[in-house]
């Protein structure tokens, strides 16, 4: 999904124009950027938290000529998924995508060299998750004051 798809949702929830429904997203963006930028941390409620941490120095290498090359201390924002979005998420509990890409992409082992495996634990069925409708879009009456403050 990219920026078009999320302003398309939004428009045809709100009943609004394409164009209104983007300053729309593009106000809500901008307000994610602004508090990141301003307060290095934003927290939405069972999302997750936008958060800036500072990557340390180390050193690089070229892998084609061995040399080594200084990485300078950089900034980055990271993103920790909340608890609802966490229970709602597509991997299985346990796995990352990570740990599944380095599974695919390492060299098989014969079955001669291979360790026994214990049986897989059984699976447990857990509850479907509880989610509240929750809606993060402005209600009508908001839409009007959101389109005034856009076209200031």
């Amino acid at each position: 999904m990219i920026k078009i798809d999320i302003v398309k949702r939004v428009a045809d929830q709100l009943k609004l124009k394409d164009r209104e429904a983007l300053a729309v997203v593009d106000t809500i963006i901008d307000a994610f950027k602004e508090t990141i930028n301003e307060f290095g941390r934003m927290e939405v409620r069972n999302f997750g938290v936008f958060q800036v941490k500072t990557r340390k120095p180390r050193t690089g290498r070229n892998p084609r000529n061995k040399k080594e090359y200084p990485i300078h201390p950089r900034k980055v924002v990271t993103f920790k998924l909340g608890k609802e979005l966490k229970d709602f998420s597509v991997l299985p509990v346990g796995k990352t995508a990570r740990s599944r890409k380095a599974k695919t992409s390492a060299p098989a082992k014969s079955a001669a060299l291979a360790k026994p495996q214990s049986a897989p634990a059984p699976k447990m069925s857990r509850p479907a998750p509880i989610i509240q409708q929750t809606s993060f879009l402005p209600l009508e009456g908001e839409v009007a004051d959101l389109k005034e403050k856009t076209l200031e």
